[in-house]
Formats: structure tokens, sequence, C-alpha cells
């Protein structure tokens, strides 16, 4: 797959270092226009970028921007492109309500900013935006866009609420409800929730390449976590987390760990109130009665 798109860039005004990259989905030449650079402490330009393999690594921060720009935009998928490097490809940086600075020009920018009348907020000192600020896909609630990295990929349908949290090359599927975290690498499957305070191991956590993910029709409970992937009408009941090595107990009293049933569908991981012990019982989604429809159609 080849793809060439037109974006506009901001880079810093003193050594000229690139910031940032808005690739707009109409693939048209829009340019924007920022107080930090009304006042001289980045400079606006316009730039093409041309990917000719996704197989390949990106090679600048004007490309690693476009290859998240495509993950948001739902045209390609978590785990499609490569994205190795992209961490020293994209630089530190202060987002500012007068635009992206280097964190060292924060003060040289509110100084420069006195007889503008604004009153300046840093929201985040990261190497990654908010999603929302470039691309926002159709169909979807995000509560707090603080808590949505630009990369992520949200279907149509996805709400995501106030103490949900996704990151970039990750995602759902179809209509599903976020009030956990969904990590790097990690996928949700339509109609399935991932409950408040919960975890979702990724390919970030502890430098491992495993990439979990949740099926469908599937609840992770609330404050619950796992370093498996789950299969569809799967259920982890609140408090649990289920790692990969976790001793679990079937019906027939076999004892093993738990990735040797990461992926299996039908589950339902449980902790015995009174031994301690983590179980797991054949299930389906019924037990939990699936996803409010009404909280998914985002029009």
């Amino acid at each position: 797959m080849k793809i060439q798109r037109p974006g506009h860039r901001y880079r810093d005004a003193e050594t000229g270092k690139t910031l940032d990259a808005w690739f707009p989905s109409s693939a048209e030449g829009k340019g924007r226009r920022c107080l930090a650079e009304k006042v001289g402490i980045i400079q606006g330009d316009f730039v093409g970028v041309s990917i000719e393999s996704f197989e390949q690594p990106p090679v600048s921060t004007e490309e690693a921007y476009l290859r998240l720009h495509l993950l948001s935009e739902r045209s390609v998928k978590p785990n499609e492109i490569n994205l190795d490097g992209i961490f020293g490809l994209l630089p530190n940086i202060a987002w500012t309500s007068a635009g992206p600075v280097l964190p060292s020009r924060v003060d040289e920018l509110r100084d420069r900013l006195a007889d503008e009348y604004h009153h300046l907020m840093v929201t985040s000192v990261d190497k990654f935006p908010r999603m929302t600020d470039y691309v926002i896909p159709d169909g979807v609630r995000v509560a707090d866009a603080d808590r949505v990295r630009l990369g992520a990929y949200l279907a149509s349908g996805t709400t995501v609420m106030h103490e949900g949290f996704v990151n970039f090359n990750a995602g759902t599927l179809g209509e599903s409800m976020v009030e956990g975290r969904v990590t790097p690498g990690v996928v949700v499957g339509k109609n399935s929730d991932v409950g408040a305070g919960s975890s979702i191991m990724g390919t970030l956590s502890g430098g491992g390449k495993s990439k979990n993910s949740i099926g469908e029709r599937s609840l992770l409970g609330a404050n619950a976590g796992i370093g498996i992937s789950l299969g569809d009408e799967c259920i982890v009941e609140a408090g649990l987390y289920v790692t990969a090595g976790t001793k679990v107990k079937l019906p027939d009293g076999t004892i093993l760990a738990a990735r040797e049933l990461s992926g299996r569908h039908g589950l339902l991981f449980r902790r015995n109130s009174q031994t301690g012990a983590v179980e797991v019982l054949p299930t389906n989604s019924a037990r939990w009665g699936g996803l409010n429809a009404n909280l998914h159609s985002n029009d």
C-alpha cells in the first residue's frame, strides 16, 4: 500500500525542528494559525509526505504523524502498520492553548503573549497529542479528550467515558464501552465493555510483544485486568487481574496457567471468595446483559 498526503507542519522558529504535522482527511492543502506562530515562537509551512510501504518503520516526524492520522481516521487498523522507533521520532512537546512549542520555550511564549490578552494553558507535556485536535472520527463519544491519543482507532459506536484511556495503535472494532485503559497493540471487539478502572496489558508493558485483545460481547469488570486475550462472550469479574502466569482452576479440578486459555471463547474468570483460588467456568454474554444500545448511538 502506497500513500501520499499533503499536510501542514509546525516547526520551532529557532532550530527548525519539526513539532507536529496535521494531515486533513480531505487531503487538501489546508493551513492552521495559532498565537505561538503569530508571536514568532513557531513557524508553519506545508509539507508532502509519501509512504512507500507500511511494512517499513517511519523515518521522520512528519511520516510518524501521518501514520498516526491514518489509524485515527480508520484507514488502517492497529497492528497493521509498522510503528517501530516512533518514540524517537516524536519530540517532547508542550501542548498549549497557543499552539505546540518546545517545553524550553513556554516561558518565552508566555512573555510574548502579554499583549495578546491570552491566558496561556499547558494541557500536557508529551510526545503524543490529543486525537481530537487532529482527527474526529464519526460516530464516537469521547468524554475527556486528554485521554485519547492521536493514533487511537475508535470504531463508530464507541463511547470512551471520563476514566477511559485509549493509546496509539490500539482501539475498538465496533460498538464498545471504554471506561478502562486500552494500551498499545490492544483491540476490543464489537459489543464489549472495558469496565471502569480496568486495564489490558499492551505491547509497551515491560517491553512485551504479545498482542492481547478482547473478543466480541465480552466484559472486563471494573478494576480488573488481563495479560491474556479474551475470546468472544467472556467475563473477568470485577477486581480480578489475570496475568499469563496466573494459576486457574477448571471445573474438573485441573490447574493450569491462564496463558493456556488465552483467546478461548465463553469463559468466566472469577476468584473464589472462600478459598481465594482463581476459577474458570463456562459462560456466555447473557450473564452480564451486553451493552446498552442507547449509549452507543453517537450521531
